[in-house]
Order: C-alpha cells, then sequence, then structure tokens
C-alpha cells in the first residue's frame, strides 16, 4: 500500500514494491532507475529507463503524461532523495518505489541480471 506525504504544496508518494509491480506489468507506469550505469548495467528491472543520480536532471523527466513517473533506486533512499528534486524543481506529485530494487528482488520479481559467461542480458530469477 502506497503512503502519501505533503512536502510544502507537492504530494510524494512512496510506492510498495507489489504495487510498483503491478503497475510496471500493466504498463501504467513509466520507471525511471535513478541509479549508476553500473548497477542498470549488471541488473534492472526490464523496461526501466535509466537516469542516474549523477547527472539526474527532473527538466528531462516527462510529467503530465497518460502514465506518471515512478523513480527507483537499490534501497529507496536515492530516488527518494531525486524525488525531493523533482518536488524542489516544480512537480506536483513525485512518486518512488519504497525499498526500491533490493525489494522487488527479494518479492521474487523478474528483472534482467547480467550472465556473467557472456555479459548478455538474461531474465532472472
Amino acid at each position: 500500500m502506497s503512503t502519501r506525504e505533503t512536502i510544502g504544496t507537492a504530494v510524494l508518494e512512496t510506492l510498495d514494491v507489489e504495487e510498483a509491480h503491478a503497475l510496471h506489468l500493466a504498463n501504467a507506469i513509466v520507471l525511471i532507475d535513478v541509479r549508476t550505469p553500473a548497477e542498470y548495467g549488471f541488473e534492472h528491472v526490464a523496461g526501466a529507463l535509466l537516469a542516474p543520480v549523477s547527472d539526474f536532471d527532473p527538466a528531462r523527466l516527462p510529467e503530465g503524461g497518460a502514465r506518471p513517473v515512478v523513480l527507483i533506486c537499490g534501497s529507496g533512499m536515492r530516488s527518494r532523495r531525486m524525488a525531493e528534486r523533482c518536488i524542489e524543481a516544480g512537480f506536483s506529485h513525485v512518486r518512488h518505489v519504497g525499498g526500491g530494487f533490493s525489494a522487488w528482488k527479494a518479492a521474487g520479481y523478474g528483472y534482467l541480471g547480467t550472465d556473467t559467461a557472456t555479459g548478455a542480458h538474461v531474465p532472472r530469477p
């Protein structure tokens, strides 16, 4: 179940991993991974886009479309910080995944991992 927090006049919504997974499967969100390119390259949620913290720019994120943006990182810490940056940049409603990619994997949800023998991305688990 998601939680909502008001920051100024904006809403910061933390989605639990079950809700984020269901929305992602339904193609109802745009999932943005804010981890490093190396982390993303090693393993990531299939279909997630990369916007690493190191050069994160809220102005480059889609807002107001049919599918809301949801940020994800490794644990939920960086995605929350980037969500707060979005609010500072004028976003009125920002979402991120509580527990991040670690929670995604712990829940047993699929992702793409790297086959160390070939370097190719393969579905996991």
